[in-house]
């Protein structure tokens, strides 16, 4: 079957705060689209504020970051409703050797998956952590067709109050995830390196990082008079400036946008093809 359409599920976790993600999202779906000339459809699902949640019917799921944290919404509907969704696409999976459904989670909802399958040890952050870092890839992540085209270390957006540390490789082993990803070596900060991106199975996986973040967000971010006090309050002014100035290299956070995402949605249409 010469699969030419593509049927993707995004999964708002914003919980109707201002963001750029969604934005940047819909950008790469919309580009993927006319760059290889395939019927791609998307529809949004505003879970935390609407409590809409998307059906199997999807070919891709991708679940974006948010706000808060993602502890005190145990036991909450609309994370049982996502937990539930993860689980149905890890059935249709294993019950499905023709096709099969892919998922993308981004930050918060990384960090939900995270604590569903006990990963890790999810902790708030000293501070919070926002600008564009490098990230190092391990070597399960430098053999993952997720990162294929990307540096090592590479560049992303980071923002966030939150992290996944320790690793629990027992419960790694008996899932069969792998760790593909993890936080900057800081050599004067006696502090853990946080897990940056999981594959938490041959069909879903997760990152810590913004991989939709683009340049017109970032600044938009980055000129906010908050944000500016925040990172020169915390890193000095100078960080800043390189921060604003790094914003447009394309060895960046370009290079991410470009890779990641549509490796994911290139990955997705392959095993139609190859089924």
């Amino acid at each position: 079957m010469d699969k030419k359409s593509l049927k993707v599920a995004v999964i708002d976790l914003n919980n109707g705060a201002p963001n750029q993600g969604m934005r940047g999202i819909q950008e790469i779906l919309s580009r993927f689209r006319q760059e290889n000339n395939i019927e791609l459809t998307f529809d949004i699902f505003d879970l935390r504020q609407k409590g809409e949640i998307p059906g199997i019917e999807y070919d891709a799921y991708i679940s974006s970051g948010g706000p808060g944290s993602p502890i005190e919404s145990e036991g909450e509907k609309w994370e049982n409703d996502f937990f539930n969704l993860l689980d149905q696409i890890e059935d249709f999976n294993l019950n499905h050797d023709d096709q099969k459904k892919h998922a993308f989670l981004i930050c918060h909802s990384f960090q939900l998956a995270c604590r569903k399958f006990k990963l890790g040890n999810v902790t708030e952050r000293r501070s919070n952590a926002f600008g564009i870092f490098p990230i190092t890839l391990t070597q399960d992540g430098e053999l993952d067709e997720i990162f294929k085209g990307i540096t090592n270390p590479f560049f992303s957006v980071d923002s966030r109050d939150w992290q996944v540390i320790e690793p629990n490789f027992d419960a790694f082993e008996k899932k069969g995830a792998k760790l593909l990803a993890i936080e900057k070596e800081r050599k004067h900060v006696d502090l853990e390196r946080c897990m940056m991106s999981i594959r938490f199975s041959n069909e879903i996986i997760g990152t810590q990082f913004h991989p939709e973040a683009d340049p017109i967000g970032m600044k938009m971010y980055l000129l906010q008079e908050e944000k500016k006090k925040a990172i020169a309050d915390l890193h000095g002014e100078q960080k800043y400036l390189d921060m604003l100035n790094s914003v447009d290299d394309p060895t960046k956070i370009l290079l991410t946008q470009s890779i990641i995402l549509p490796n994911f949605l290139k990955n997705a249409i392959r095993n139609f093809q190859e089924a």
